[in-house]
């Protein structure tokens, strides 16, 4: 008979939650050097349409995702899931606790940027519902840098 996982604990990011944050995004190699993701989870925390949430198995934080809304539409950032404890079901939980706060909100509609070489997050997102959309993005930094890849 095997055991199931016990279930993540969900919460918002607290300060002292924000180094362990950001190492893990850099383990799970989610930060880009165009974007500072200590400036990106205080944007995050800012205002009440966006949060970060963790999830911890035990103390350890073992999941991430970073959520908000523009009053139509939710979007999902860093994902995460610690390298070493995958395939326990920590990313579908962490996606759950996005949809929920996204619907209380009053959010119907979930979006996400999935790089195109990053084939596994792909099938993982399509696992969960997700279907690829038809539209095209466009991108334009407001500060005048040239397009990042």
């Amino acid at each position: 008979m095997s055991v199931a996982p016990a279930p993540l604990a969900i919460a918002a990011i607290a300060d002292a939650d924000i180094e362990a944050v950001v190492a893990l995004w850099q383990r799970c190699g989610l930060t880009r050097p165009w974007n500072d993701p200590h400036a990106d989870i205080a944007l995050a925390r800012r205002r009440d349409n966006s949060t970060v949430l963790i999830g911890r198995d035990g103390g350890a934080i073992v999941a991430t995702v970073m959520v908000g809304h523009d009053g139509h539409r939710g979007w999902v950032y860093y994902v995460a899931v610690d390298p070493d404890s995958r395939k326990r079901g920590h990313g579908r939980v962490i996606m759950a606790a996005a949809e929920d706060w996204l619907r209380q909100a009053g959010i119907a509609k979930l979006q996400l940027l999935v790089r195109r070489e990053n084939t596994q997050a792909g099938a993982f997102y399509q696992s969960l519902g997700f279907a690829e959309s038809t539209s095209v993005m466009f991108q334009k930094w407001l500060d005048g840098r040239g397009p990042t890849p």
